[in-house]
């Protein structure tokens, strides 16, 4: 299996400018953001006793994309605050012909505080959609949908497709469980034949208009969102839905 290594406490995936299919593209330090300039400038009056805090931060200000309590706070401190609160669902996304989508996957995980992204098939993937959530979010890789299978069931985590294939189950009516492993296909092909199988359920998506499908960033934002309404908000639309203690 491709190497992974710990970066800020983070799981980072190390580049191999060889494998095919891979991005070159420069990873900025922080994303270019349209509108007004975003974060705070440098810090006013005597600086914090709190080694969570970064000290070059401090000293030029904070322009990154994080929420304001993470303001000026070192990388892996944010990561290890996260840590302590990531919710129980995993993110797998399959990614053969290098999906965009990947990108907004991630940074979509990121924000609804998935434990962890799984990459299925191709190692090297487009990092401009994660706008730099990747930093925060643990990443793993999968060489083929039969590793993570196993990966999965040695964490005795099921396996939920969500695609809109005959025969899926309608996600808005489906109770989804605390723990899982949400998988997603490309766009285009959606999930592969493999992935299908090795699923213990498929689940759709509600749609009322003219196109076949959305594409996998907007389905898995609504696959997560549907996980955080049942497991943080207690509403569940199918039968004897009890609320749960976030």
């Amino acid at each position: 299996m491709p190497a992974a290594s710990v970066e800020d406490g983070a799981v980072r995936l190390r580049e191999d400018p060889g494998q095919p299919g891979g991005s070159d593209e420069p990873q900025p330090e922080e994303p270019d953001l349209p509108g007004p300039q975003v974060g705070v400038g440098p810090w006013v009056g005597p600086w914090p006793d709190d080694p969570r805090y970064d000290p070059e931060l401090l000293r030029h200000g904070d322009r990154r994309n994080v929420v304001d309590r993470y303001r000026y706070w070192r990388r892996e401190a944010v990561v290890a605050d996260l840590d302590q609160h990531r919710h129980d669902f995993h993110v797998a996304v399959e990614n053969w012909q290098h999906d965009l989508n990947i990108g907004s996957v991630v940074r979509t995980a990121n924000a609804f505080l998935a434990r962890e992204v799984h990459v299925v098939g191709r190692r090297r993937w487009n990092r401009r959609g994660a706008m730099v959530t990747d930093r925060y979010q643990h990443v793993r890789h999968h060489p083929d949908v039969p590793a993570l299978a196993a990966w999965a069931a040695e964490h005795g985590l099921p396996l939920l497709g969500v695609d809109n294939l005959p025969g899926a189950v309608e996600l808005e009516t489906y109770d989804l469980p605390r723990a899982c492993v949400l998988l997603f296909g490309q766009e285009g092909p959606g999930l592969s034949e493999a992935a299908r199988q090795a699923c213990t359920d498929v689940l759709s998506i509600a749609q009322y208009g003219s196109t076949r499908s959305v594409n996998a960033g907007a389905a898995a934002a609504v696959a997560m969102h549907a996980w955080v309404r049942r497991h943080r908000y207690g509403q569940h639309t199918g039968a004897g839905a009890v609320a749960d203690q976030a």
